[in-house]
């Protein structure tokens, strides 16, 4: 399976702009799954919640979601995007996963980061698992990584690959997710963006440097901080159903979940 990031530096509020910018990186290389950072064509520094408001759309008939579908079925790729996704009077900050037939899978951000409190909801649907031409995919959202849980839930059900738009500021990320791909055997594909946004009192320095890593957490490809690129892997994603360490381990028949319950570990000490 050939699989890509796009790492570009959307301006703020400019959606058909930034649009048209992800397209024509998009048409530098052929590949069966695209992968693009959270928020990616609204901007991310919102100085209020009715700006953030303003700049959200619909998942079932949004601008952002009808052109990405329109570029999906025409290069008959899957696209995997952030967007920020109003739900009557809520927002969340959500990613989409669109098949060239048409149809749309979303995930909403469980885990928020920062002001990202003041203007979304935390997620309110469970990690799950896609089925894209026999590979079973996952979705995590940029601070989503901080939290091994997110990526071990997603592995356990069966993915493959985990897909992580993102907007980075803080500087491991990159680094935890190749422990994320290590630890649970699977490959990850983060999609970050680069650049400086200020806005009011608000400011944001993303730090780019988007990768594909596989499931011995080998980077198969990485990007710079600070330009536009797309990152092409041709992966057998079926390399991450081998879950063995050693002649003697395997990381799933290893586990002892019976001993990583909170109830074993109260307030007695010896």
């Amino acid at each position: 399976m050939r699989v890509a990031f796009i790492q570009f530096n959307p301006e703020f509020g400019q959606v058909k702009q930034n649009i048209a910018r992800a397209r024509s990186l998009i048409a530098r290389e052929k590949a069966e799954l695209y992968v693009l950072p959270e928020l990616c064509f609204s901007g991310y520094t919102f100085i209020s919640k009715e700006e953030a408001f303003s700049l959200s759309e619909p998942a079932d008939d949004g601008f952002a979601i009808n052109e990405m579908k329109s570029i999906s079925a025409e290069l008959e790729a899957a696209i995997v995007f952030g967007f920020p996704e109003r739900s009557g009077d809520d927002l969340f900050n959500s990613c989409a996963l669109i098949r060239p037939d048409g149809s749309l899978r979303i995930y909403r951000k469980i885990h928020l980061f920062m002001h990202e409190k003041e203007w979304f909801k935390p997620g309110d649907k469970p990690f799950e698992i896609h089925k894209l031409n026999g590979c079973q995919i996952g979705m995590m959202i940029c601070f989503d990584w901080r939290f091994p849980e997110a990526a071990r839930t997603l592995a356990l059900a069966g993915a493959h690959l985990l897909c992580h738009p993102a907007n980075l500021v803080m500087p491991h990320c990159q680094t935890a997710m190749i422990t994320r791909s290590l630890e649970n055997g699977i490959f990850s594909i983060t999609a970050n963006r680069y650049g400086h946004e200020k806005r009011g009192a608000y400011e944001n320095i993303f730090t780019g440097r988007s990768q594909i890593v596989g499931p011995r957490g080998e980077v198969l490809v990485s990007a710079s901080s600070g330009k536009d690129e797309i990152g092409v892997a041709d992966i057998n994603y079926r390399e991450s159903e081998d879950k063995a360490i050693s002649l003697q381990n395997n990381l799933w028949a290893d586990r002892r979940p019976e001993f990583y319950h909170r109830e074993n570990y109260g307030e007695k000490r010896s």
